[in-house]
């Protein structure tokens, strides 16, 4: 089994900066593509950024170019980058991992959850 958590989340202004952790342990050697995702109240879980096993990354339309995603595979990290947040981006924030080494969209195709990391920002 793989265990998740992130790390990071807070209460933060509109324009301001959060980076988000996620630290992996247990069976990490079937962790390949790694994503966060986020979900708002009364909102599906939406795929906002991911990189793959072989490093490509993904965005999510709405958060390029503010956004980015980074992995140390050598300290078993997954980072999210966030800058320009604004009051819409308040959610829970989730670390994910699957097996498959590309990326998918839909959160079913994940396979490992953290519990989230609250992102609240203030107008």
């Amino acid at each position: 089994q793989v265990q998740l958590v992130e790390s990071g989340g807070g209460l933060v202004q509109a324009g301001d900066s959060l980076r988000l952790s996620c630290a992996a342990s247990g069976s990490i050697f079937s962790i390949n593509a790694m994503g966060w995702f986020r979900q708002a109240p009364g909102k599906e879980r939406e795929l906002v950024a991911a990189i793959s096993g072989g490093g490509s990354t993904y965005y999510a339309d709405s958060v390029k170019g503010r956004f980015s995603i980074s992995r140390d595979n050598a300290k078993n990290l997954l980072y999210l980058q966030m800058s320009s947040l604004n009051p819409e981006e308040t959610a829970m924030y989730y670390c994910a991992a699957r097996r498959a080494p590309s990326i998918n969209i839909d959160q079913a195709r994940w396979s490992s959850w953290g519990q989230g990391t609250q992102v609240t920002v203030s107008s």
